[in-house]
């Protein structure tokens, strides 16, 4: 253990010039440790491998009080949240399996791969449990495109997801794209995978087994992504040396050879295969001291073994390396031969660098001398959970306390050709159409629609699924906005034919250090877990993401929920598209002069203001129920839920994909029907099918008007007859983001 490298500091140093504050550990944490732990000072490698264990990104020590508050058990969840990603019974034996992941802060700095390695990083998180991946989706948030720093951000995030998941040949069906000036120095880039499994082949990450052999597979190991899982874990300050280092490269051709190899292992040799986990952030240490804290075991790892593709690499280094396409695993002693074989047909490495003990201790072997020596658990359960100072911000009072934001008289036609160009509910055609979304040809619905749709090969099912956050909502309310964050993802769901079944999340918020944030962040998981409670979609994976902040600022507490359902009948699959004129439009749902926080506010005063909107989840259960119903009985031909930009903006976008026009009555100003109250959907029905959706429906459907020919969108207000022609609405909706973009 005295041993060290000649240039590493030794324990003495890094305690006397607090090295590890530098890392991430707080002076306390340090004292933990070098005291209550270890009885001794802690050499160079081992401060290293706690301050990315005890990372933010990696141990929850700031928000585990908060997740502790989410549902996550249900009939339909075989595994809720600790493994790779969540998993969920769909019947016939199979399950879906699915996870999102953020990552903001490697964006940000080297925007394609910090978005290439965020998809590959979630494909590993599926392929790890033993599902094939059937479907990529993204949540993005960026600044205002009206400068050039956050236009290159956009073009280099798109260009990493889509140069990836193309490449690696699973297809990018879905997502969604919102820009506020806050996100100008810190964009999200939050990725979603999604997969399918049969029962049979679901795997955990873990090492048990004394004796059994832990094997290093995939690519080689750099220095590329040091300290990435620590970079996540702290702000951004303009002026400092952007971490560059601590980004990682990706090959998604090596990965494509990985997945093949590792479901070829899962599938072909389950009887030698004890555990596998995906080398995500923190590499080597997080992976290896995970899987044996989670059987209760130890470890002993060789480093002199593992594949490396840069010389002289330190014991430090190889364990904090992010290097991207390694997987760990665990297999039964006596049979390395056969899975060295296994790989080596994928051109591989599939290299033995440890074994199990029963010590509960995690030593790490460098040119033949012990460099650590530490209780696993030490390293992977045992960092301080922190009950962090709430305050609620001042501004939540002042919004209480304000008169409700309603636009004075305005030319309601005009207002709408402005919301439509609105980069947040302008056509996102030109970011999609770089993603291949028809790979392995199972898309059914692509990006553009409520929900991207995935048929199940060999079923007559279906998988729904889609990204949703409003965070405009939350930053007025974090509570109520964190309960309609759920709410319209499930609202998708149902408009696309599906039963919601369960939610990923990615908790992006600023300092948890701050009370104010904490609160944001608290407050926020109070609502999302009432309404995954309410329409029975409980939590079963995610990852939390703070510190978004540049400069002191944060971004607004933007939890993007990940959302799948289940279609029970591919007839059953909807799309937001009007079908054929003559159909009759209903609306599910009653429109108030709910304007805080909308497109329609921000358009018309650059802010948002205000209390939200009231929400009762009862109601938003009772609507999404009727629509669902209304779906699988056959006699609603479209669906489309009612969200940014209200009534106008939802029967506009129902209009565009066939260029139908419509015609709809409503007893209401005009300038309601930029409202964004929440649980409405747009329905339209045909004429034969009336009295049966009425029936079914009942005081719940409002009939508004019906689809027509015409080519124009005419709505009949209280005090207005409001025409624009589908065509111009359609082209301004479709050219605005190519037009700022140049």
């Amino acid at each position: 253990m005295d041993k060290l490298l000649s240039n590493e500091p030794t324990p003495q140093a890094i305690k006397e010039t607090k090295l590890y504050e530098q890392w991430g550990l707080t002076e306390e944490e340090y004292r933990m440790i070098s005291e209550d732990i270890l009885g001794r000072l802690p050499n160079y490698t081992e401060t290293g491998l706690f301050s990315v264990m005890w990372s933010e990104h990696c141990s929850y020590k700031n928000s585990k009080p908060v997740l502790k508050k989410f549902p996550t058990t249900g009939p339909q969840v075989l595994q809720g949240p600790g493994e790779g990603a969540g998993i969920v019974d769909i019947g016939d034996d199979l399950a879906v399996v699915f996870k999102a992941e953020s990552h903001n802060h490697p964006s940000a700095v080297e925007p394609y791969e910090g978005a290439a390695t965020g998809v590959g990083g979630i494909i590993r998180d599926i392929f790890s449990m033993g599902a094939r991946p059937i479907a990529i989706l993204d949540s993005l948030r960026f600044g205002e495109l009206d400068n050039q720093r956050t236009k290159y951000l956009l073009e280099e995030v798109v260009a990493g997801i889509s140069g990836y998941g193309n490449c690696i040949g699973i297809p990018t069906v879905g997502g969604e794209v919102a820009f506020d000036s806050c996100y100008e120095g810190n964009p999200l880039v939050n990725a979603m995978c999604v997969g399918i499994i049969d029962h049979k082949d679901i795997q955990k990450g873990q090492a048990k087994g004394v004796g059994n052999t832990i094997m290093y597979v995939g690519a080689k190991t750099g220095r590329d992504g040091i300290h990435g899982a620590t970079f996540a874990s702290e702000e951004f300050v303009e002026g400092e040396e952007q971490q560059r280092s601590a980004v990682q490269v990706g090959d998604p051709f090596m990965e494509k050879l990985l997945l093949e190899a590792c479901l070829a292992l899962i599938v072909d040799h389950a009887e030698i295969l004890v555990g596998i986990q995906d080398m995500g952030a923190a590499g080597l240490v997080s992976s290896s001291a995970e899987m044996a804290s989670k059987a209760g075991s130890g470890l002993i790892l060789y480093l002199d073994d593992v594949p490396q593709r840069e010389t002289n690499m330190t014991p430090y280094e190889m364990m904090l390396s992010e290097s991207q396409e390694r997987m760990l695993i665990c297999v039964k002693k006596g049979h390395e031969a056969e899975v060295e074989a296994l790989f080596l047909q994928y051109e591989l490495d599939a290299v033995v660098i440890g074994e199990v003990t029963d010590d509960g201790n995690y030593r790490l072997f460098h040119q033949g001398v012990e460099v650590a020596n530490l209780p696993v658990d030490a390293l992977a359960e045992d960092a301080p959970t922190y009950y962090k100072d709430m305050a609620e911000p001042e501004r939540i009072a002042r919004f209480h306390g304000m008169a409700d934001f309603e636009p004075e008289a305005v030319s309601a036609d005009a207002l709408l050709l402005q919301l439509l160009q609105q980069p947040t509910i302008a056509s996102k055609r030109s970011i999609f159409e770089t993603y291949d979304s028809q790979v392995r040809t199972n898309t059914v619905v692509g990006p553009g629609s409520d929900a991207a749709v995935v048929r199940i090969k060999g079923t007559n099912k279906a998988l729904a699924m889609t990204t949703d956050c409003n965070a405009r909502y939350l930053y007025l309310d974090p509570e109520v906005g964190g309960q309609i964050a759920v709410a319209e993802a499930a609202r998708n769901i149902v408009a696309s034919g599906g039963k919601p079944l369960a939610i990923t999340d990615c908790l992006n918020f600023g300092s948890p250090d701050k009370p104010e944030g904490f609160w944001e962040l608290a407050t926020a998981a109070d609502g999302i877990s009432a309404a995954c409670t309410a329409l029975g979609t409980p939590v079963i994976s995610g990852n939390v993401s703070l510190y978004n902040e540049t400069n002191g600022q944060s971004v607004y507490p933007t939890p993007v929920i990940g959302m799948v359902g289940l279609i029970e009948d591919l007839a059953h699959i909807t799309t937001q598209a009007f079908k054929q004129a003559e159909d009759l439009i209903y609306v599910i749902g009653e429109t108030q002069p709910d304007f805080n926080g909308s497109e329609v506010q921000k358009l018309l005063t650059h802010d948002i203001a205000g209390k939200l909107m009231a929400f009762d989840l009862s109601i938003e259960k009772k609507h999404q129920d009727c629509v669902l119903r209304g779906i699988q009985a056959g006699v609603i031909n479209s669906a489309h839920d009612c969200a940014e930009g209200g009534l106008a903006v939802a029967l506009a976008e129902a209009a565009f994909d066939g260029e139908f026009g419509f015609e709809a009555a409503f007893d209401m100003p005009a300038t309601w029907l930029f409202a964004e109250t929440q649980s409405r959907f747009v329905v339209s029905v045909a004429k034969e099918n009336r009295a049966a959706f009425e029936t079914l429906a009942g005081n719940i459907a409002r009939h508004v008007g019906q689809v027509t020919t015409t080519g124009d969108m005419i709505f009949r207000m209280q005090d207005d007859t409001v025409t624009v022609p589908v065509k111009e609405a359609k082209a301004k909706w479709e050219d605005a983001i190519p037009c700022l973009m140049k």
